[in-house]
């Protein structure tokens, strides 16, 4: 806890309803810092890491546009860990900083619970910045037909996601609280209620 605040990581792997599980805890009054929102902030052609990742990822520059082309910069990285690492050394730091400030704003506020939506929680050590963390998951062919159902995904490029992150059993395994997503929308919005209720009854039993 920092200085009362109440930090709530909430992670999982792609497909595994991460974003409904963000909307409906928002939906609950809690502030969400989105790290994925952020990340692509930073490179928009006046976000703060647009000019480094421009420079060291030429080839996904978009030279007509003037801006860089995400899908690209993804085919690059995710079959390269180095090249993934050279990414991440730029982006993670500027995203690290924003959810610093976000901190700091709810706890000047005197928000008591905020939640930091990360998807790679577990992979950047992230969770030490938290109180508690929530996993999502869902079936693996729940999770692959959602993937497969966006635009321009592929198998491919689902097993390359994949592979840049850790599994869906490690992250289950280190979670405080699993959340199951493939059972319908309403089970989901009573599991994060019931998580809800748990940690601030927690709270209330700690006071004097």
């Amino acid at each position: 806890m920092i200085g009362g605040l109440k930090v709530i990581g909430l992670t999982g792997s792609i497909g595994m309803g991460k974003s409904l599980a963000a909307s409906m805890l928002r939906q609950m009054g809690l502030p969400i810092f989105d790290s994925d929102a952020c990340a692509r902030g930073a490179l928009e052609p006046d976000g703060e890491a647009f000019l480094a990742v421009a420079q060291e990822f030429p080839e996904a520059f978009d030279s007509r546009r003037g801006t860089i082309d995400r899908a690209r910069l993804s085919a690059i990285v995710f079959g390269n860990p180095a090249r993934r690492a050279v990414l991440e050394s730029i982006v993670h730091p500027l995203v690290w900083q924003a959810q610093k400030k976000f901190l700091l704003r709810a706890r000047r506020t005197g928000v008591r619970t905020v939640v930091l939506d990360i998807p790679l929680l577990f992979e950047t050590g992230a969770q030490t910045r938290c109180d508690a963390v929530l996993c999502v998951s869902a079936p693996p062919f729940v999770q692959r037909a959602r993937v497969l159902a966006r635009p321009g995904m592929s198998n491919a490029t689902l097993k390359g996601i994949l592979s840049a992150q850790k599994t869906d059993a490690q992250k289950r395994r280190r979670a405080t609280r699993v959340i199951r997503t493939g059972l319908g929308r309403a089970a989901t919005f009573a599991a994060l209620r019931r998580f809800l209720h748990d940690i601030q009854s927690v709270r209330r039993k700690k006071k004097p």
